[in-house]
């Protein structure tokens, strides 16, 4: 049998080390690659915080004079993220369209929130703000449940008056991508409630406004669009 030289054997060991090179590349390659795909997506990603949430909401200059924000409904959720959860009753809590967090009627929560409360000392007219940031396509879905809701609630009781509050809906356009309109009107009021709640993409901004004799629309729908504005800006440079 014929044995290779040493010059053949060295040019033969010089040929095989690349190839050995080039495979563990390729092995350490695949390997990273597939770390990477296999990495879970973070499902908050993009989402604004409630201390980001909270930049968006309008400040005290935005409200007439005589409004002051009331301590007790100033809430955020801060730097960090909740779990999501959805719950839609059978039969909504109507009464729940009476109060400042009223979007809770729907049964869907979201990642992160903030919120606030101006009330006037001159009148007691009421103005509250929220938003509240969804995972996914949630934020579509709590204003698809939001309609099934005032389908179902023609009128609720008022608790200090215990007389009947009627209550409408309808679609409103020219804010966010899209929005929803509630009026509250009862013969026993001084001035009526308009609620409207706005999609802006994961986010959905919601005001309560007793402010004007048009039953608060008009500062509802000066609200929500500052809001949604501001929003685009938390996004921008989040």
């Amino acid at each position: 049998m014929r044995h290779p030289s040493r010059a053949a054997k060295a040019l033969l060991a010089a040929a095989v080390l690349p190839l050995a090179l080039t495979a563990c590349s390729s092995a350490t390659g695949t390997s990273s690659s597939s770390a990477t795909a296999n990495k879970p997506k973070d499902p908050n990603a993009g989402l604004l915080t409630g201390a980001q949430l909270k930049k968006a909401l309008a400040p005290a200059s935005f409200f007439a004079a005589g409004f002051a924000v009331d301590p007790s409904g100033v809430r955020d959720s801060g730097t960090t993220y909740t779990a999501p959860s959805s719950s839609p009753a059978a039969k909504p809590d109507c009464a729940l369209l009476g109060g400042t967090g009223w979007i809770e009627i729907t049964g869907d929560s979201g990642v992160s929130f903030a919120q606030n409360d101006y009330v006037s000392k001159n009148t007691s007219e009421d103005i509250a703000q929220e938003v509240d940031t969804y995972r996914g396509t949630t934020a579509e879905t709590v204003l698809a449940d939001l309609k099934k809701v005032v389908a179902s609630c023609a009128s609720y009781t008022d608790s200090d008056t215990h007389t009947k509050v009627k209550v409408t809906g309808a679609d409103i356009s020219g804010l966010g991508d899209a929005a929803y309109t509630i009026t509250l009107t009862n013969s026993a009021w001084v001035n009526g409630s308009t609620l409207i709640a706005a999609r802006a993409g994961t986010d959905v901004v919601t005001v309560m406004s007793t402010d004007g004799k048009d039953n608060g629309a008009a500062t509802a729908k000066k609200l929500v669009d500052r809001i949604v504005t501001s929003l685009k800006g938390e996004h921008a440079h989040a």
